[in-house]
């Protein structure tokens, strides 16, 4: 049945519209001031709202389709209006009726466009109520990723109003952090009064690195006060990832010999692999801290307590040459990362060494054992600020190195003011814009400074999915340049960086990066393989699997060995037994190549960081939340893997050990009210995307149920599969707090 074609002539229009409303007549006056299409325009809706609620389905929906056109006719209208100056009133008075009307059917979606396309979004809080709030707020969050800034900014804004009004504080909380507004932060704390809810806000905060201080406002009771501040500062994270650890049964410690199988290759490489280089020690160090990251206890630096004094710790050690030493007494605190108490006491003995790569080790080691981990007493600070100033750069390299993992992201000014005078500027503040630092930059040479400026706008939108920035970075790698220009390493990575924020913007980023690779310059080609490993960071997909595969056997050594070390960083803490075997028959391929060989070892480390239990994703909570600290650490290593021979292969291996910001245990972990451990069964499945849909449609799909604690890997979603307990957070992963459900009966 085709739609009443409403004449232009109003007459006509008004004999189809029976005034059944004794109001009608007071509103004629209204009518006469309009004009003649806003007049018909008007009357179609009337039409259209009455047919809406006609018994005959058939004449429903055509009507619901005509109110959809209708929508698109006042958009149209509303920017004609807005390009002459016109007034718009009777046109918004029309909007209000369309989005009630839309609101009340099941259909946000078209409300929420018609508002953005009118710009008037204020007007959806006053009509959503508690049946179709959630699926607004989900529409609202899932399109500020399309818009242009700062639009969605403003949408995500009234996403956080609609959740704050309707009490759902977790996803008000996580819209906070993304937008990065503390005082929304602040708010969520203040309104909300239940402690068991707070301790989860406190979880969420601690998984995206945020320093945050409670005062009384947030938590009147002192001790309450201190264990929710404690979950912050991720002090409890140890203590459930070896939980997880214990459950999964591989607290058992692994030897580097044990990652490299080399039984399962030919002769060839495994007789080279016998000969005792300091090289390769130096990678079985490295080895040896990524897959017992956070276990406490290894085959090569910790040692059982019944052999005598600090034996293997110490032969180990001194199997590497000079800054190898370095590398292997800081992959203590990786062993024993966020244990700070029992990381500081193992770690302690190397301070009295008379070597100093020993102590820029032990330097750095403090560090690591403190990565994401706050703690009021400032051990970090205590033990390595004599040390900033020490003449030796070696030692001077690992106190620095040691505080910015300690510390990244905490803002700290004590820090600052220990770091400023190294850079001769003791009065520069911390920059909130990035505006500042790119006119600091226009000072240098002018190599440095196109270097400098991509890093900076890389940085400044990363995680944004601006397609402007994206085409802006494009277009330098397009320059055919002469040799010894940098600027466009950064400005691939760059394009990853932006591009990381959404699966559509992902997948046309690494389209763009093939072409790079076909038509780029060697020094673009380098680049490519690390900025398809920051895209598929711990997320193994087979078509970049298969490119990187590709690359690997490069005749430039520069692209080979990237393309090597991102074959370790998409599948690192999966223990993808496809990539591990690409990393076997290339170590069998380079055995007589040294550096080759070194770069499938560290990805070997990776691939199988902590036995299969880590990611080094920066997302998080459904890949909503993009962690700052996290993406510091992949985006300094990164940058580091530019320049593969002169900083990994030189003397600065250490820098492999900023990934240790990124490292987090890829787990849900269930507790209950009083925090301990409580094991429930989960359905784990692929996520499925459900912006927009109507009803209540699967989120999962493909899942398998597991009794917590579960791993979850890139693209899994979990789901309480018992109604006994009521999950604190909307989104399950981390740590989660279980309440008991009072309205649950057992079935008999």
């Amino acid at each position: 049945m085709a739609p009443a074609q409403v004449p232009k002539n109003s007459e006509a229009a008004t004999n189809k519209v029976p005034a059944k409303d004794p109001k009608k007549k007071k509103d004629d006056k209204k009518d006469d001031d309009l004009s003649e299409e806003d007049l018909a325009l008007k009357q179609q809706l009337e039409l259209y709202v009455e047919r809406v609620q006609d018994p005959d389905t058939g004449l429903q929906k055509v009507a619901l389709e005509s109110m959809r056109n209708l929508a698109g006719e006042i958009s149209q209208e509303y920017a004609k209006r807005q390009s002459e100056e016109a007034a718009i009133d009777d046109l918004m008075d029309l909007v209000q009726q369309i989005v009630a009307f839309h609101m009340l059917h099941n259909a946000e979606p078209e409300a929420v466009d018609l508002l953005m396309e009118v710009e008037d979004l204020d007007l959806l809080v006053e009509h959503v109520d508690k049946a179709n709030f959630k699926r607004t707020c989900v529409y609202l969050t899932g399109a500020a990723k399309y818009l242009p800034g700062p639009d969605d900014m403003l949408v995500l804004d009234i996403a956080y109003t609609i959740y704050m009004k309707f009490e759902e504080y977790p996803n008000a909380l996580q819209i906070a952090l993304y937008l990065d507004n503390l005082g929304y932060v602040r708010q969520v704390f203040e309104t909300c009064d239940d402690l068991q809810r707070k301790k989860q806000f406190c979880y969420i905060l601690a998984r995206h690195g945020t320093c945050f201080e409670l005062d009384e406002e947030m938590c009147a009771n002192d001790d309450d006060r201190e264990g929710l501040q404690d979950i912050i500062n991720n002090t409890k994270l140890s203590e459930g990832y070896l939980t997880l650890a214990r459950d999964i049964e591989v607290m058992e410690p692994k030897s580097p010999e044990d990652i490299y199988k080399a039984h399962l290759l030919d002769g060839r490489a495994s007789a080279g692999a016998s000969v005792d280089s300091a090289r390769q020690n130096l990678a079985a160090t490295f080895v040896n801290a990524f897959v017992n990251a956070g276990f406490g206890q290894d085959k090569l630096m910790t040692v059982a307590s019944d052999s005598t004094g600090s034996g293997s710790s110490g032969n180990w050690l001194f199997k590497n040459k000079e800054h190898g030493k370095s590398s292997a007494a800081a992959s203590l605190g990786s062993i024993l990362l966020w244990d700070v108490d029992s990381g500081l006491a193992q770690i302690d003995k190397y301070f009295h060494s008379n070597d100093n790569h020993v102590i820029a080790g032990a330097l750095l080691g403090v560090g690591i054992v403190n990565c994401s981990i706050k703690n009021d007493c400032d051990p970090a600070l205590a033990l390595l600020g004599d040390y900033v100033g020490k003449e030796d750069p070696s030692v001077r390299i690992g106190a620095i190195m040691g505080l910015g993992l300690a510390y990244a992201g905490t803002q700290n000014e004590q820090i600052r003011h220990k770091l400023a005078p190294i850079l001769n500027d003791g009065n520069a503040p911390l920059d909130e814009s990035v505006e500042a630092t790119a006119e600091v930059s226009k000072t240098f040479n002018e190599k440095i400074r196109q270097h400098c400026d991509m890093t900076l706008l890389s940085c400044a939108y990363a995680g944004t999915g601006n397609v402007l920035k994206v085409q802006n970075l494009l277009g330098h790698c397009s320059q055919h340049l002469e040799k010894g220009e940098t600027h466009q390493g950064p400005a691939v990575l760059g394009i990853a960086m932006v591009a990381m924020a959404e699966e559509l913007g992902l997948e046309m980023a690494i389209r763009s990066l093939e072409h790079l690779l076909q038509y780029g310059e060697q020094n673009i080609r380098r680049a490519v393989p690390l900025a398809l490993g920051l895209l598929c960071i711990s997320n193994p997909k087979v078509n970049v699997m298969d490119t990187l595969s590709r690359l690997s056997h490069d005749t430039d050594t520069d692209v080979a060995m990237a393309a090597i070390i991102s074959l370790g960083l998409i599948g690192a803490g999966t223990n993808n037994a496809r990539i591990a075997g690409m990393l076997r028959n290339l170590s069998s391929y380079y055995y007589k190549e040294a550096s080759h060989l070194f770069c499938v070892r560290i990805a070997q480390g990776l691939v199988h960081m902590g036995k299969g239990l880590l990611t080094l994703n920066p997302y998080h909570s459904d890949r909503f939340l993009l962690s700052p600290t996290a993406l510091a650490g992949l985006v300094t290593m990164l940058h580091v893997c530019l320049d593969l021979k002169a900083i990994i292969m030189g003397k600065y291996h250490y820098a492999l050990y900023f990934l240790v910001l990124a490292m987090q245990p890829r787990m849900l972990l269930t507790v209950d009210e009083n925090l301990k451990p409580l094991s429930v069964p989960v359905r784990v499945g692929q996520a499925v995307d459900v912006v927009g849909q109507a009803g209540r449609p699967k989120t999962i799909t493909g899942f398998q149920t597991h009794s917590t604690p579960v791993l979850l890997s890139a693209g899994d979603r979990a789901e309480l599969a018992t109604e006994k307990y009521i999950p604190l957070s909307p989104i399950l992963e981390g740590f989660v707090i279980l309440k008991e459900n009072p309205d649950y009966r057992e079935e008999s």
